[in-house]
């Protein structure tokens, strides 16, 4: 392979473009991350985060992402032109964390408080975001991506060549990679609906930040209002349609857009100050595969759709992990080239069934009778249930279970390969080391991580995993991990070289039906998706067969 100045350039710094550069970064794999934008991008944008997506801030050590997140709000829809409330509802019931699911409930994070999260995770590493600078066209010659960048700065264009070994694309729909790289955007750019969306601060009497507020008719005019605190005190998102007026004369005249608004709301509206406001119109549209030799997109360079569901941000971060873990391994030759086509086979399937849903969702809210059945929400929005289980990589020999959706409703009692990985609390980690026999306590997801497979040995005792150990040597200690989970109450081995945890309170053995006495391996791939449930070591190497060299 040719050396290169860094081997992956990261074109585009959204929210898919920052969580690749973090794990490749995490698997110390250096990166050059560019933003055409000559500032950091404003607006709330996506601002809703599903629990899936929180679980993959986890496994990125970016907990913040969750502790800075507000809970959704209640919905209150308005008689027309008056600021009498007609109903309120919850967009989805708040559901406990249990041991297995820590993240149960979608909340509120706007793009800008979450992208610069993430920034500061690549400072960490020495990185930052290149901004003013873009990707113009590119060369694939097999052996590494020539790519041809602008630089722009105090009105000067500054022209650049730069190597790299691999191109990441995450510059949006709009964006050069996608084209480029010629790959189709089957779908639809619908008619009947446009908007104008934004960020503002305005005072309004009797509306009050408890509520999302929803004015007019959802069939023609309406204007919807979310208080967050991220902007301002006074700040909200909003969304506005006028049947009788283009979003284009929305943005060109204040007046008219706040006439509007008052007209909905039957009050005067001051609006102090205008952060941010761009024009809407869905496209539903898609890639028939995620890249092309050395060069692969990520994101709304791969896919668009509708907002309603909320589904875009939290699949596009999806789609960054399960691309970079695997050129990760790729880079480094631990993984034959032939790892990266997995990338297409698992999320195109997930991305067709998320532009079903959300497209769905849009004709729901618009011609639904009542508002409780306009904002209704599927379980499988939480994106819990969306799996992997017809991956060519993945390996199962419990289950030979019928093909599901790739947008799949989580089931208790129900694990298989290509699922999302559980996690499990009340774990006691016996310290080899510690002469005491001391005990620490930890969960799984405090385990997983995006630079090592995990190779968890369900086992009688510390012995009888020792044929599954044998197989994990082959691999380098820094991408394999393997720990072995006794059920409470199994006789303690300590000085095996893996990792021993005592299940204490049984939510492991729960999680990954396995059973106390009889042995059962669970892999755990780099991004929290369960890789292989097998017998034993015969079954652990068929796995690593696919991924390793």
């Amino acid at each position: 392979m040719t050396p290169s100045v860094v081997p992956v350039l990261v074109a585009g710094a959204g929210p898919s473009g920052l969580v690749a550069a973090l794990t490749l970064l995490q698997n110390n794999i250096p990166v050059r991350i560019i933003a055409k934008e000559s500032d950091y991008r404003i607006g709330q944008r996506g601002s809703g985060v599903w629990p899936r997506t929180f679980e993959v801030f986890h496994l990125l050590r970016a907990l913040e992402t969750h502790q800075s997140a507000t809970p959704t709000l209640p919905v209150r829809e308005y008689k027309p032109g008056t600021l009498e409330p007609r109903a309120t509802i919850k967009l989805t019931p708040h559901r406990d964390p249990t041991p297995s699911i820590p993240y149960n409930n979608p909340m509120f994070l706007g793009q800008p408080l979450l992208e610069g999260i993430l920034r500061s995770h690549l400072e960490k590493y020495g990185c930052s975001v290149e901004l003013g600078t873009e990707l113009v066209s590119f060369e694939d010659d097999g052996e590494r991506v020539l790519a041809k960048l602008v630089k722009r700065k105090d009105g000067e264009e500054i022209p650049e060549t730069f190597e790299a070994s691999y191109l990441i694309g995450a510059d949006g729909a709009k964006g050069v990679t996608r084209k480029q790289l010629g790959l189709s955007f089957l779908g639809q750019t619908r008619q009947d609906f446009s908007c104008v969306v934004g960020d503002l601060c305005l005072e309004i009497e009797g509306v009050d930040r408890k509520h999302w507020h929803l004015f007019g008719d959802r069939t023609s005019d309406f204007f919807m209002l979310r208080p967050t605190d991220e902007i301002a005190p006074d700040g909200f998102q909003f969304v506005i349609t006028m049947k009788n007026y283009e979003p284009k004369q929305l943005l060109a005249d204040e007046k008219l857009m706040i006439k509007c608004m008052s007209e909905m709301t039957g009050h005067e509206i001051n609006i102090r100050k205008i952060i941010f406001l761009s024009e809407f119109r869905p496209n539903i549209r898609m890639v028939d595969k995620f890249g092309s030799g050395r060069v692969f997109i990520a994101g709304d360079a791969a896919h668009v759709h509708s907002p309603t569901g909320g589904q875009g941000l939290n699949a596009s971060v999806q789609d960054a992990l399960n691309l970079a873990w695997k050129l990760s391994l790729v880079y480094k030759g631990l993984s034959p080239v032939t790892l990266l086509d997995s990338y297409t086979k698992e999320r195109l399937p997930v991305i067709a069934e998320m532009l079903n849903i959300t497209t769905g969702i849009l004709n729901k809210l618009r011609s639904a009778p009542t508002i409780e059945s306009a904002l209704e929400r599927d379980k499988k929005m939480n994106m819990l249930g969306v799996n992997y289980r017809s991956s060519p990589i993945v390996v199962d020999e419990f289950t030979h279970a019928e093909p599901v959706n790739a947008y799949g409703l989580l089931e208790e009692g129900v694990l298989v390969a290509g699922d999302r990985a559980p996690d499990a609390t009340e774990l006691g980690l016996v310290v080899a080391q510690a002469t005491s026999g001391a005990e620490t306590t930890m969960r799984l997801f405090g385990v997983f991580c995006p630079i090592y497979h995990t190779v968890l040995v369900f086992a009688p005792d510390a012995a009888a995993a020792a044929d599954v150990l044998e197989v994990v040597k082959r691999y380098p200690g820094e991408v394999v991990r393997p720990v072995i989970v006794l059920a409470r109450g199994s006789e303690v081995t300590t000085g095996v070289q893996a990792d021993v945890v005592v299940d204490w309170g049984g939510h492991a053995y729960r999680a990954y039906l396995a059973v106390k006495g009889e042995k059962r391996v669970v892999v755990v791939r780099p991004d929290g998706v369960v890789g292989a449930i097998v017998h034993g070591a015969e079954g652990a190497g068929q796995y690593f067969g696919k991924i390793f060299v």
